[in-house]
């Protein structure tokens, strides 16, 4: 049995994995963005073994949220999947870019981490020099390669972890819209296979899948000086250091 941590949970991609989770009998806490929805995940996964709240849009906020993760004891797998689509550029960055470095640096290391990312990164830049002006000309395609960078980054620099990013497909959640044409099982049936299963193809790290078999990535993701460049820059945003 595992313990997993979800962010964005209390309802789309992340309640489904949670409530998969829970059904197989693991520990699962959830995670919702203010105690209104905090009560409805509760009701929706009553198996759940809690729920933090906190406004991933808050940089003092996704700290709290760190420390009351850590407070609540280890992990085993941390999954990223809190994100914004239509929102403000500032929103999608804290969301989407700095709630994930953030929250990666400052939980613990569990044994495995998957990040969110989407088809989409495909079409992202990474924007340094505008996030650096203050100019927020942020796309969710260039938060979404952000995330895959980061995952590829966080492979390589703790190699005790298993990192990888996840694209869920275009699926019909509240985010996706009902006519969205992708498998909506097999959206969140991913990110719940490589946080627990001791299936082998799951076992690796730095990888990119898509519906449980792994898949090209921009090769900007790939890119160690751009990893970089993404980990310095996170840093100087939310003055928060990734540990050795």
């Amino acid at each position: 049995m595992a313990r997993i941590f979800i962010t964005g949970s209390a309802d789309g991609l992340g309640l489904l994995a949670a409530k998969a989770l829970v059904d197989q009998g693991h520990r699962v806490v959830m995670h919702a963005r203010n105690h209104e929805r905090k009560l409805d995940a509760l009701n929706k996964v009553p198996g759940a073994e809690s729920v933090f709240t906190a406004d991933l849009s808050n940089i003092e906020e996704i700290k709290g949220l760190a420390h009351e993760v850590n407070d609540s004891g280890s992990f085993d797998a941390v999954i990223h999947n809190a994100g914004v689509y239509q929102a403000s550029a500032s929103q999608i960055l804290a969301v989407n870019t700095l709630a994930p470095y953030i929250l990666t640096c400052l939980i613990h290391k569990p044994k495995r981490q998957v990040y969110l990312s989407s088809g989409m990164h495909l079409q992202g830049h990474p924007n340094f020099k505008e996030l650096r002006e203050d100019t927020l000309s942020l796309s969710y395609s260039d938060s979404k390669l952000h995330v895959a960078m980061l995952s590829m980054a966080l492979a390589r620099l703790w190699p005790v972890v298993l990192s990888n990013a996840v694209d869920p497909g275009w699926v019909p959640t509240k985010m996706g819209g009902k006519s969205a044409p992708d498998n909506l099982q097999k959206g969140y049936e991913t990110q719940v296979w490589l946080a627990v299963s001791e299936d082998e193809k799951a076992k690796v790290s730095g990888k990119y899948f898509y519906h449980q078999k792994e898949k090209n990535c921009n090769p900007i993701a790939t890119d160690l000086d751009l990893q970089n460049k993404l980990l310095e820059l996170c840093r100087e945003l939310t003055g928060v250091v990734l540990p050795d």
